[in-house]
């Protein structure tokens, strides 16, 4: 979102092209239970339009402007634009997706590029009942006691936690317990300093110039 519209086909374009490790989206259902990709449960941050987008149908929703012509894509157009190589983080925002998603996952046999990304943990329960061995990621923004239970509780060996909450001791409650930890959201040379500090497996950005931060900032081998 700090180069182009934010979720729409041209941003994770964009992000392939700029040599990013891999993409995170966001997936909410249009009223016609279409799988649609936007952050906001609603339309009025991101395009010329208003109202909710589960009051809106797939029709509806293309009529909207999502930022320099951009089109709200589904969740299928951003997998055709990307390379079938390209990793895909999907967040589930509204949990009614979760057993649409599941559907797509299974059918086109998507699950070792696609991992299933949430803040709710019954949705990634259901995620792993209706796909054993999808990879999920329990995504928080505090960072309690419970964590680890918590992860272990839903499948998730990744957890995605906000940088600016996250402390060492967390990070190693984790890695003690086989969770691995990353972080969002890094987009300056001192939170990437940061996340490098405590030793994270990745981080979310919004720029993809952060890639090049961290190459610049890789010694050379030995």
């Amino acid at each position: 979102m700090g180069a182009e519209p934010e979720n729409t086909v041209r941003s994770f374009v964009r992000a392939e092209r700029e040599g990013l490790d891999g993409i995170e989206l966001d997936l909410h259902l249009s009223k016609d239970g279409a799988l649609v990709v936007m952050h906001d449960a609603t339309v009025d941050r991101t395009t010329d339009g208003s109202g909710a987008i589960g009051d809106l149908t797939l029709e509806e929703l293309r009529t909207l402007d999502a930022g320099l012509g951009e089109q709200v894509p589904l969740f299928e157009e951003v997998l055709a634009a990307v390379s079938t190589e390209l990793p895909i983080q999907a967040e589930i925002k509204d949990a009614k997706a979760a057993r649409v998603l599941a559907d797509v996952l299974r059918e086109r046999d998507l699950l070792d590029q696609v991992s299933v990304l949430s803040f709710h943990d019954d949705t990634l329960r259901e995620i792993h009942q209706l796909l054993p061995d999808a990879r999920t990621v329990l995504v928080a923004g505090r960072t309690g006691k419970d964590l680890v239970g918590r992860a272990t509780a839903v499948g998730s060996r990744l957890v995605s936690l906000e940088l600016g909450k996250l402390c060492l001791d967390t990070v190693e409650d984790c890695r003690r317990a086989g969770i691995d930890v990353m972080a969002w959201t890094v987009n300056t040379p001192q939170e990437l300093a940061l996340a490098r500090a405590l030793g994270l497996v990745g981080a979310v950005t919004d720029l993809p110039g952060t890639k090049r931060l961290v190459q610049a900032s890789t010694p050379p081998p030995a």
